[in-house]
């Protein structure tokens, strides 16, 4: 499983949190420009979708949307509150298949991943993702992995390991955009957001 027991357990306790944390993604710049790069009708990845907020502006936008988390809460919520949102509970190193994807959305899941692990989840993802399908994955800037107030684990990625390990995969970096912002348990924190081409 790619992301620890304590981690789930944190989401699954604060999911009806969690969502209403994640409300404001609409306004999320980043998640606009990831949906007008997508054809018409496309079909996209969700990855570690949490209460399906993304999810459901995808298919709004007219998106074929599969979403997966590893929470059961999570993919509940996903599922209850979006028409439109195929989700199911998997973990990252579930996620196969070969040219499904027009889009692949990994936004701040693939930091509770182990750093170990982050190569092989972005080669699969690559796979799954179509010849110039659209990538995007947002992380925590830093060094080493910690626990955070809440217990969940997170793994952090300076930027340019991080578009060395996307270049790595086989994915083309094209822009990446940086902020800091508070997180569930009030920290505030720096990012990265690298969109890459497939």
């Amino acid at each position: 499983m790619s992301a620890d027991d304590e981690t789930l357990g944190v989401y699954g306790a604060q999911a009806a949190r969690y969502a209403s944390f994640t409300d404001n993604i609409g306004d999320d710049p980043h998640l606009a420009r990831f949906i007008a790069d997508i054809p018409p009708g496309g079909r996209v990845l969700d990855l570690g979708c949490g209460p399906g907020t993304a999810a459901a502006q995808m298919a709004q936008a007219g998106l074929v949307v599969d979403a997966t988390d590893a929470v059961p809460e999570m993919v509940d919520l996903a599922t209850a509150a979006h028409p439109g949102v195929t989700a199911w509970i998997a973990t990252f190193d579930e996620i196969a298949g070969v040219d499904l994807y027009d889009g692949i959305w990994a936004n701040f899941s693939l930091l509770h991943a182990p750093r170990s692990a982050m190569p092989t989840h972005l080669a699969a993802l690559r796979t799954a993702l179509k010849p110039g399908g659209r990538f995007h994955i947002g992380v925590k800037t830093g060094s080493g992995a910690q626990r955070d107030g809440l217990g969940r684990l997170y793994t952090y990625y300076e930027e340019e390991e991080l578009t060395e390990l996307l270049t790595a995969a086989g994915l083309t970096p094209r822009g990446q955009w940086t902020g800091v912002d508070a997180g569930l348990d009030g920290t505030v924190a720096p990012w990265v957001v690298i969109a890459a081409d497939g």
